[in-house]
């Protein structure tokens, strides 16, 4: 018997063996689930003294100290993007570079086997989203999610809060396996017409239509579609369902099997609309340096509606 011939018996007597005695259903049982993006009041009350949890507010600092959820540290945009180190484009909010984000991680706490679940008090969803887009940037983005509805629902759903602040703790990450979902303005003025591909401006419409001026230019990027973040959540900051939000990029013109590259004014806005397309199962890309970069290319195109 040849090898090849011995191996293929070898693992038909293997999986014989297994269905016989129902290891077949154990093994898939026992395959890890990745974590939805978005986890409720309920399921974190569950789950809030889990040790490998790290639960981060995104909001005013004011806050945070006036009452948070119990376990939480307080994380600000500044602490997951560049320093001056990084870089000298003079731009807001970019990516810092690998060992330098991963530094950053491990000081919130963070280590290679964390749940790490983002919220937001008040209206702070776009913040937050920011935030968990950096840790799929990062490769965490399975290990990831957001609170739905933020620290608003929780204590709605009457949980506890709570002043005291944990003690500090720094994580242990691996080096970063980063995953390519940011993008520059080369890869964008490329992509214009590219099929498959989907650009979208999440900035508010009437940036988007040209009333009101990014920087020094008025418009929008040629051929890019528009979904205003403020769309992503209902009034009470709950994210909307995934049919809603898949009729939301519908009524927007991206397709189904687009991938969706978004921007906006520095990065941070567009993430609420890729949280979104995330939900509902699109690929995404963040034009990292948005409109500050964009406006400041006077050889780079922007159109009015």
């Amino acid at each position: 018997m040849t090898r090849s011939r011995f191996t293929i018996a070898a693992a038909a007597t293997l999986i014989a063996a297994a269905a016989a005695s129902h290891d077949l259903r154990d093994v898939s049982a026992a395959v890890p689930k990745v974590p939805p993006l978005l986890v409720n009041s309920a399921w974190l009350a569950a789950h809030r003294d889990d040790p490998k949890l790290v639960l981060l507010h995104v909001g005013d600092r004011a806050e945070y100290d006036a009452g948070h959820i119990a376990g939480a540290r307080y994380v600000s945009q500044r602490d997951v993007s560049v320093s001056s180190e990084d870089h000298d484009k003079g731009l807001m909010l970019e990516m810092p570079s690998p060992d330098s984000l991963r530094a950053k991680l491990e000081r919130l706490g963070i280590s290679g086997d964390s749940r790490v679940i983002v919220y937001y008090g008040n209206d702070w969803v776009s913040p937050s989203t920011r935030i968990l887009f950096t840790l799929d940037y990062a490769g965490l983005g399975w290990q990831s999610s957001l609170l739905d509805g933020g620290m608003q629902q929780w204590i709605a759903a009457g949980y506890p809060v709570t002043k005291d602040v944990p003690p500090a703790r720094t994580g242990l990450l691996p080096p970063l396996r980063i995953n390519p979902i940011v993008v520059d303005a080369a890869w964008v003025d490329s992509h214009l017409h590219s099929p498959k591909i989907a650009i979208v401006d999440g900035r508010a419409s009437s940036f988007y239509d040209g009333i009101e001026a990014t920087g020094n230019r008025k418009g929008h990027i040629p051929g890019a579609h528009s979904i205003p973040f403020t769309e992503i959540a209902d009034d009470k900051n709950v994210i909307k369902s995934v049919d809603q939000l898949k009729a939301l990029f519908a009524r927007a013109g991206v397709a189904p099997d687009d991938t969706v590259v978004g921007y906006c004014h520095i990065g941070q806005q567009a993430t609420a609309m890729l949280f979104a397309a995330r939900l509902t199962g699109h690929p995404v890309k963040l034009y990292d340096g948005s409109m500050q970069e964009w406006s400041r290319r006077t050889d780079l195109p922007v159109a009015l509606r």
